[in-house]
């Protein structure tokens, strides 16, 4: 009988304890997560809805206090030619950037994933370095490498006469910042590649050798597949990081010859501190914004793996 009447009671005390507990560990959980929160907040969400205010408003830097005008910024977004003009070249550089960078970076990596010979330490070392410059000093460096007046490039060049003009010409000027950007991150994303390669089990290679597949043919059915939300990675940091160029085209171009490289975040630069816009500014930055949120959910539906979908 006794027994009877404290089963519940024992129940409902463990119950009570487990219910503590729970709480305690949510709790402490919290306390972890707050520091990160903390910096979330006041360096992203605070910024974005003063962004998003600021963009419905009428906003000049200087002078008048800011009045309410939406929608007009957001239709006048379509008549600033130099911005749809940039989000052309963005793009451009994008798609151009996102291809050499990937290609060179996987070659880089599964060079050094079948070297067996000794050096390849060094050698992986010597790709990785130029990723400890910054990006503002790689587009200084090649600056002064491009030079006409003092870089060391057009000397070189006209010992062979060939003259280049690097920097004054349009096509030259995205090709120049293509291999500076190329040197500075083929290092970076060769590494994160590298590691995915690591992650394969070399039971599947030595599986596909004895069905006879060749390198090329393992390549294709085991790397790639198995490499492919490594590869979903890099490519949305790339297309992330050519979206909102802006660093290299700045130093290195200016945005010329005749504004053929200006980026779409250069626009937004000149728009707030040339044309003193900050409405104007705000609106562009918040459709560059939802367009790559629109475009990073793509990326990875379209390169999430099957097997996960299912």
């Amino acid at each position: 009988m006794t027994t009877a009447v404290a089963t519940p009671r024992a129940t409902i005390g463990s119950s009570d304890a487990s219910r503590k507990r729970r709480r305690r560990t949510s709790l402490r959980a919290w306390l972890y997560a707050a520091p990160a929160t903390a910096v979330l907040i006041l360096l992203f969400v605070i910024p974005l809805g003063l962004a998003v205010w600021m963009s419905l408003h009428d906003w000049p830097l200087l002078g008048d206090a800011p009045t309410l005008n939406f929608p007009a910024n957001y239709a006048e977004i379509p008549d600033e030619r130099l911005f749809t003009a940039a989000v052309g070249f963005t793009v451009k550089y994008t798609a151009i950037i996102a291809v050499v960078l990937l290609t060179l970076s996987l070659g880089l990596a599964l060079l050094i994933q079948e070297s067996k010979r000794r050096g390849t330490g060094v050698l992986r070392t010597v790709f990785f370095l130029p990723v400890v410059t910054g990006l503002t000093t790689a587009a200084l460096l090649f600056l002064g490498l491009l030079s006409p007046s003092a870089g060391p490039v057009d000397d070189i060049l006209a010992w062979f006469g060939i003259s280049v003009d690097f920097l004054g010409d349009p096509t030259w000027a995205l090709i120049s910042t293509v291999v500076m950007m190329t040197w500075r991150f083929a290092g970076f994303y060769m590494i994160i590649l590298l590691a995915g390669l690591q992650a394969i089990p070399t039971e599947l290679y030595e599986a596909a050798a004895i069905d006879g597949a060749n390198k090329w043919r393992a390549l294709r059915s085991v790397t790639i597949p198995l490499l492919r939300s490594t590869l979903a990675l890099c490519t949305v940091l790339i297309v992330t990081g050519g979206l909102v160029a802006f660093e290299q085209f700045y130093v290195l171009t200016r945005g010329g010859p005749d504004n053929s490289t200006v980026t779409m975040v250069m626009t937004i630069f000149r728009q707030a501190f040339s044309q003193f816009n900050l409405g104007m500014a705000a609106a562009m930055s918040v459709v560059v914004l939802l367009g790559l949120v629109l475009l990073n959910m793509l990326q990875l539906r379209l390169m999430r793996d099957k097997d996960e979908v299912a």
